[in-house]
């Protein structure tokens, strides 16, 4: 690209991009720690878009979800095994405890599917799959 061609000068989108970093965590993902931030950042965001498209932070979303994605592609390889061994693995992958899940079942809930005593709902795994950035199928 030409810099000619920028709509602003490097100092002015540098002072800008700060700015907009200074309210959301935007970042190149080199790490686990890095990886959960922006699959916080997406989730929120997607939560924010409900399914509106015409939104201006859709966009954004959707950069937030490619970098994750293929942060993941790279980084985060999920067994070959029961739904409930790969939510294990995955709480164990990023240090999560059965209480992190709140938003998606309770304590008791993801303890019964962990043990075997329950399966994993289609709405469970939906929101598994979003919190997880990763395909349903791994919870069915």
């Amino acid at each position: 690209m030409n810099a000619d061609r920028l709509p602003g000068s490097f100092p002015d989108i540098a002072q800008s991009w700060a700015a907009l970093q200074a309210q959301l965590p935007i970042t190149p993902i080199r790490d686990e720690h890095d990886y959960q931030t922006m699959v916080e950042l997406a989730s929120a965001l997607a939560a924010h878009l409900d399914g509106k498209e015409d939104d201006p932070l859709a966009d954004l979303h959707a950069i937030v979800s490619d970098l994750v994605r293929s942060w993941k592609a790279q980084n985060v390889t999920l067994p070959k095994a029961e739904p409930r061994e790969v939510l294990r693995h995955l709480l164990e992958t990023h240090g999560l405890k059965q209480k992190d899940l709140m938003g998606i079942a309770s304590p008791t809930v993801v303890s019964d599917i962990l043990a075997g005593r329950r399966s994993i709902s289609k709405k469970v795994a939906k929101a598994l799959a979003q919190r997880f950035q990763t395909d349903v199928s791994a919870f069915l």
